[in-house]
């Protein structure tokens, strides 16, 4: 499978999932050297945009994302990582399974639109 880096500097958006429940885990990015040490290992490895270097989540805690399958989108220019979480199942830097856990408020208006 292709991936097209070409369109983002080099990188494409990762997102990971929980292959037991579906959920949406966090989403990182990926340079072609990620992705490919992520085939190589079956661990989800991203690119950090802040430290311009690669990192496996988990390395440092113990809570890796264990690929169990991958796919890419239409344009094969993001991917989705589903995962087993070791460790403790801790996968945010803040302490929380998941990093999407700030709820946004939606506007009447806009729920009523729907």
């Amino acid at each position: 499978m292709e991936i097209d880096f070409r369109k983002m500097d080099g990188l494409v958006p990762v997102v990971v999932q929980d292959d037991a429940n579906g959920e949406l885990l966090m989403v990182g990015f990926a340079n072609a050297e990620a992705y490919r040490n992520t085939l190589d290992s079956g661990y989800v490895t991203f690119f950090s945009r802040t430290r311009q270097k690669l990192w496996v989540k988990g390395e440092t805690s113990g809570n890796r994302l264990r690929v169990t399958s991958a796919a890419t989108d239409c344009d094969n220019d993001c991917l989705l990582f589903r995962v087993t979480v070791e460790g403790d199942g801790v996968v945010c830097h803040e302490g929380t399974r998941s990093c999407f856990t700030k709820k946004i408020e939606i506007p009447a208006v806009a729920v009523e639109a729907r």
